[in-house]
C-alpha cells in the first residue's frame, strides 16, 4: 500500500491504530512527558547542562495538537479557533501566573536590587509569551555555569515559543482545511506536504543560524519550528505505517535510550538547536511510533506505569517551578551551582510545589464550568488570569519609577556628583537623600543617543548616533566601551552647539593594531573596518581613549604602542583627535558592593595605584601624533590614594569599570571647558 493511500485510509494500517482519527488517552505519552521533564530538571539542577528534554516537549505538544485538529476535520466538526485559543490559554495561564507572582515575591526578598528591573521586564515577557524574544535580544548564555546570575524567568523561553506556535499551527490547520475543501484535496496529504516544507526550511535555517550565532538561535522561534513540524508529521504519517510488534518494541527502547543519552554524549552548548537537536526529537518520535505494544518487554509498560503517568500530569507545573527555585536558592545562598544534596532538596521542593499548583490551582481552574458557557465569560477568565500577574508587575514597576523620579527631582541639591570636588561648591544636600542612580536602575546607565543604537551583544559592538542631519560639525567616537561612556558629556555639548555625534565601539576593543589576550574576539578586524569608515566619513573630530587601565589586578595603567599607528593614520588624513585618559577599574561590581555595604561606601572604593600611574603614560608618545590633543580627567575619579565608589551622593560605576551616565553628566561643565579649549570649537 502506498503512503498516500495509507494516509487516505489510516484505519487500515495495523500499527497506526494508536493514532487514529479518534485518538484516545495514551498513558505512554504521559510517561514520555515525565521522562522529558525529569531530564530537564535533573540536568539543570545537578549537571548544569541541557538535556534535550525541552525539545521532546515541543514535539509532543505538536503531535497532540495535530491529532486534535485533524480529528475535528475528519469528524466534520468546526475548527473553532478562537474558542480553542481561549480554552488553551485559560488552561495554561493559571500555573504560569502562580509562578510569576511567586518569583516576583521571592526576587524582592532574595535578589539584589540591581536585578529587580530585569526581573520585572522578564516577568512581562513571560506573561505575554515573548520571553524567548527578550532573551534573544540579550543573547543570553543559557549554559552559563553560574545559574545564580540567571533570570528566574529564563526557562519561559520554551513556553513562549510554544505559545507562539499554539497560535500559528491552528491557523495553518484551518487554512489547509479551506484549501482542501475548495480544491477537493485530501486533508492529511495536504498537511503532510505543508509541514514537510516547514520542517525542511526551518531545519536548514536552524542549522545555518546555529553555526553563525548559536546564542541567539537557541531562542529563535523560526529555528525551532522544525521540531513542532516533526511532531505534526509523526501524527500525520504514523497511521499509514505498518510496524511489526517486535519492531515497535525495539523502536521504543531505542528511543528511550537515545533520549537519556543525548545530554551526556552531545555537546549541546555548541550544537542546539541545529541538526544535533534531531537526536532527542527523533528519539521521542521513535517512542511515540512504538505506541502501546502490549508486551511485557515493551518500554511502554514502564512509561505507562502509574507513578510516571501521575508525574506527567504535573510535568507542566514541575517545569515552571524547578528553574526559579534553582536560581533563587543559589542567589540566596551565594552559590553558583547546586551540589548533590542541595540539588536533591531543590528537586523535591519543586515537585511538591508542582503537585500543589496542579491540585489546587490548575485543576480547579480547568474544571471551572462558568467560563465554558460562552465566549464572553471565557475572555473574562483569561483576562482575570493576566490581570492577576499584571497588577504586581505594574505596581512594582510604578513604585521603582516613582522613587527614581522623586530622587531625580531633587538631584541638583542632593546628588551633586563631581561638583563636590569643585573648591567653590557649597554643600546643601539632604544627608538622608538616596543615591543616584538607584541600585534598581544603575544597570541602565549607558549614554542615551536620541538617534538610537544598533547593538550586537554577542560581538559586543555598538553603533550609535544622535540623529542630527544639519549639524555644524561632526565627531566620531571610536574604541572600546570605555570610550563609549564618554559620550554622555559629548552628547550634551552636541545638543548645545549643534554637533552630529556618531559612535562605533566594541567591548574590550580599544584602538590598536596588535593582538593581545585581553582583547575581544574579532577586535583587530573591527578596528580595521572602523578606521576605514572614519577615513571615508572625514569627520571634523575623532574622540577615543588613550591609556588603558587593565582588568588584570597585577597590571596597572599603560600606553599601548600599537595605538599610535592607528591614530597617526587618522591625523595624516587631516582629522584631529581628542584622546581621553582611561577611567579606573574597581575591585568588584560597585552596585553589588553597595548593596552589601549600605552604610560603608568606603568598603567599595579602589586604590588609585591599582589603576593609575603617578603621571599619565600618554605623555611619552604625544610628540608622535601632533594632531592629537590629550585630556586627563582622572582627578574626577581618584583623589589622593583612593578612587571612591560614590562621589557627591552619585554612584560612579554601573559595574566594576563603566562610569554611570549620571556621574558623567555631573562632569560635563568641567569637560566642556577643557574639550572646547582642546578643539578650538569655542571660537
Amino acid at each position: 500500500m502506498s503512503l498516500a493511500r495509507a494516509l487516505a485510509s489510516p484505519r487500515r494500517s495495523g500499527a497506526g491504530v494508536q493514532a487514529s482519527r479518534k485518538s484516545k488517552f495514551r498513558p505512554e505519552i504521559q510517561g514520555l512527558r515525565s521522562l522529558a521533564v525529569l531530564m530537564v530538571v535533573t540536568y539543570h539542577v545537578w549537571f548544569g547542562r541541557v538535556s534535550g528534554g525541552v525539545d521532546v516537549f515541543l514535539l509532543i505538544s505538536a503531535f497532540l495538537m495535530t491529532l486534535q485538529f485533524v480529528g475535528r476535520y475528519e469528524q466534520g466538526r468546526p475548527m473553532a479557533l478562537f474558542k480553542h485559543w481561549l480554552h488553551l490559554f485559560r488552561r495554561l495561564l493559571p500555573g504560569a501566573v502562580t509562578v510569576i507572582i511567586a518569583v516576583l515575591a521571592a526576587s524582592f526578598v532574595f535578589l539584589p536590587r540591581t536585578r529587580w528591573l530585569d526581573v520585572i521586564d522578564q516577568g512581562w515577557a513571560s506573561l505575554f509569551y515573548a520571553e524567548n524574544r527578550l532573551l534573544q535580544l540579550q543573547a543570553t548564555d543559557y549554559y552559563a555555569t553560574d545559574h545564580s546570575l540567571a533570570s528566574p524567568f529564563q526557562h519561559f523561553w520554551s513556553l513562549s515559543i510554544q505559545g507562539q506556535v499554539f497560535i500559528l499551527w491552528p491557523l495553518i490547520f484551518a487554512a489547509a482545511a479551506l484549501i482542501a475543501k475548495r480544491y477537493r484535496l485530501h486533508y492529511r496529504i495536504l498537511l503532510s506536504y505543508i509541514f514537510a516544507g516547514i520542517f525542511l526550511v526551518s531545519l536548514v535555517y536552524s542549522i545555518i543560524f546555529t553555526l553563525t550565532n548559536q546564542a541567539q538561535a537557541y531562542f529563535d522561534t523560526g529555528a525551532r519550528l522544525w521540531e513542532f513540524a516533526l511532531g505534526t508529521l509523526v501524527a500525520l504519517l504514523l497511521p499509514g505505517l505498518r510496524i511489526p510488534r517486535t519492531g515497535r518494541i525495539v523502536l521504543g527502547w531505542l528511543g528511550v535510550v537515545a533520549m537519556l543519552s543525548c545530554g551526556i554524549l552531545l555537546n549541546v552548548q555548541a550544537a542546539f538547536p541545529g541538526i544535533a537537536a534531531l537526536w532527542p526529537t527523533l528519539a521521542a518520535a521513535c517512542v511515540i511510533a512504538a505506541g502501546q505494544t502490549g508486551s511485557r518487554f515493551g518500554v511502554d509498560r514502564i512509561l505507562s506505569a502509574g507513578p510516571l503517568v501521575r508525574l506527567g500530569d504535573n510535568s507542566y507545573a514541575l517545569y515552571l517551578w524547578h528553574w526559579p527555585i534553582l536560581v533563587i536558592s543559589l542567589a540566596a545562598t551565594g552559590r553558583d551551582h547546586a551540589g548533590p544534596l542541595s540539588g536533591t532538596v531543590i528537586i523535591v521542593v519543586s515537585m511538591g510545589l508542582a503537585y500543589l499548583t496542579t491540585r489546587f490551582v490548575e485543576k480547579p481552574w480547568r474544571e471551572w464550568k462558568w467560563p465554558e458557557v460562552n465566549r464572553r465569560r471565557a475572555i473574562i477568565a483569561v483576562a482575570a488570569a493576566v490581570a492577576t500577574a499584571s497588577v504586581p508587575l505594574a505596581g512594582w514597576q510604578f513604585q521603582i519609577n516613582s522613587a527614581t523620579a522623586a530622587a531625580a527631582s531633587q538631584a541638583w541639591a542632593n546628588n551633586p556628583g563631581a561638583r563636590v570636588l569643585d573648591p567653590a561648591y557649597v554643600d546643601g544636600a539632604d544627608k538622608s537623600a538616596p543615591l543616584l542612580p538607584s541600585l534598581t536602575t544603575v544597570a541602565e546607565e549607558w549614554p542615551q543617543y536620541q538617534g538610537g543604537c544598533t547593538a550586537d551583544e554577542k560581538k559586543l559592538t555598538n553603533v550609535c548616533t544622535n540623529g542630527k542631519s544639519d549639524a555644524g560639525k561632526t565627531l566620531v567616537i571610536i574604541g572600546s566601551s570605555h570610550a563609549h561612556v564618554w559620550a554622555t558629556p559629548i552628547l550634551t555639548l552636541a545638543d548645545k552647539y549643534n554637533w552630529k555625534v556618531e559612535a562605533i565601539t566594541k567591548g574590550y576593543c580599544p584602538v590598536t593594531d596588535a593582538a593581545a589576550p585581553e582583547l575581544s574576539e574579532g577586535c583587530l578586524d573591527f578596528n580595521k573596518e572602523t578606521l576605514k569608515k572614519v577615513l571615508d566619513m572625514k569627520p571634523d573630530l575623532v574622540v577615543t581613549t588613550s591609556t588603558r587601565t587593565d582588568p588584570n589586578p597585577n597590571k596597572t595603567e599603560f600606553m599601548d604602542p600599537a595605538w599610535v599607528p592607528e591614530i597617526k593614520k587618522i591625523n595624516d588624513a587631516g582629522i584631529p583627535v581628542v584622546a581621553l585618559r582611561d577611567t579606573p577599574r574597581m575591585p568588584s561590581a560597585v552596585p553589588d558592593c553597595l548593596e552589601d555595604n549600605p552604610d560603608n561606601y568606603a568598603a567599595c572604593a579602589a586604590k588609585t595605584a591599582d589603576s593609575y600611574l603617578p603621571e599619565s603614560p600618554d605623555a611619552a608618545i604625544a610628540g608622535q601624533v601632533p594632531g592629537t590633543k590629550f585630556l586627563d580627567f582622572s582627578r574626577f575619579f581618584c583623589q589622593g590614594e583612593t578612587c571612591p565608589a560614590v562621589i557627591g551622593n552619585v554612584i560612579v560605576y554601573k559595574d566594576d569599570n563603566h562610569v554611570t551616565r549620571t556621574y558623567m553628566d555631573s562632569i560635563t561643565p568641567y569637560f566642556e571647558k577643557e574639550f572646547l579649549a582642546a578643539t578650538g570649537w569655542n571660537n
